[in-house]
């Protein structure tokens, strides 16, 4: 089969060669030259045959919808285009209706697999028409991991369900892999275990948290025992924040999911005022000892209650 593919990212370049391999004919567009196969969309068009399928894999936001606009002009009507970039899946439905007024169809798709879906396959989650579905179905075939199709691949629903549930995969995920830094954490504090990348990699095996995401902390663990060689700062793609904002609207209980997104957000500060605030707090109802703040960069000392306070009173 003859596919477009507008982005050759990380993702978008790996998608190019799985898809090569597999026998289907791929013709990618990126701004950057050195790796595009064509120069503009218009000729990304012009270089395929009616009926003609586009995948879009571009960052999510303003960059997909401008992409898309620029495919309303440049397909025709009987094509098909595929969003498979991590966007909202409220662009879905106008992007659908941009596309229609062309009498160009569309598909949403979430792709999960990083930087190991060339070799391993991706996870993919459709939304669209079952006519549309089908169409597609040898490039979900060719990019799917082996094996049944239902292990990897999903028609969630109509336009937008692949983006919903790839929002809700990506929450999920949030809440693993805090749950796995959070147990790195404990046994590090502990003095009885003396290896844990030995005790990581031995949950790896015939225990009940085993995962993939656990495969990869073994790995970071092996080049890197204590992780000395980055800072903890985590950032967030959205998607966590979007998964939080539907469970509120659909007044669904998301305990873990939040935490995690917020213990995302506590690792972006280098010192939190929150926690200054509970200090302050302490010292103030409890005379309890705190951190005087240093010269910065430097650590501080610790105080005991200041002058004011009177005796140490329980509590906190």
């Amino acid at each position: 089969m003859q596919i477009g593919l507008i982005g050759l990212g990380r993702m978008g370049g790996n998608m190019r060669e799985r898809l090569r391999a597999a026998g289907h004919e791929v013709v990618g567009y990126d701004p950057r030259p050195d790796v595009s196969d064509v120069g503009s969309l218009d000729e990304l068009a012009g270089a395929l045959q009616a009926p003609r399928t586009v995948w879009v894999m571009v960052p999510s936001g303003e960059p997909t919808r401008s992409t898309i606009s620029g495919l309303a002009g440049a397909l025709e009507a009987g094509d098909l285009v595929i969003e498979g970039g991590n966007s909202r899946y409220t662009d879905d439905g106008p992007n659908a209706e941009l596309l229609e007024t062309h009498g160009i169809g569309y598909v949403d798709c979430g792709v999960s697999g990083g930087v190991w879906g060339k070799d391993n396959g991706y996870g993919l989650m459709a939304g669209g028409s079952d006519e549309h579905i089908a169409r597609a179905m040898p490039i979900f075939d060719a990019l799917r991991p082996e094996g049944p199709r239902e292990e990897g691949f999903a028609h969630a629903g109509p336009v937008g369900a692949g983006h919903f549930s790839k929002m809700v995969h990506n929450g999920i995920e949030y809440g693993l892999m805090q749950a796995y830094a959070e147990g790195f954490e404990l046994m590090q504090a502990s003095e009885l275990v003396t290896d844990v990348p030995a005790v990581v990699q031995a949950w790896s095996r015939g225990t009940v948290v085993r995962s993939w995401l656990l495969d990869l902390l073994v790995n970071a663990l092996r080049e890197d025992p204590d992780l000395a060689e980055l800072e903890g700062w985590v950032d967030d793609s959205g998607e966590g924040r979007w998964t939080i904002e539907e469970a509120i609207s659909h007044a669904v209980p998301l305990p873990v999911i939040s935490a995690a997104l917020f213990a995302r957000f506590s690792s972006r500060q280098d010192e939190s005022p929150a926690m200054k605030a509970v200090a302050a707090l302490r010292q103030q109802f409890g005379g309890h000892a705190v951190k005087a703040a240093g010269p910065a960069g430097a650590p501080g000392d610790k105080a005991g209650p200041t002058s004011g306070t009177g005796a140490a009173r329980p509590g906190g």
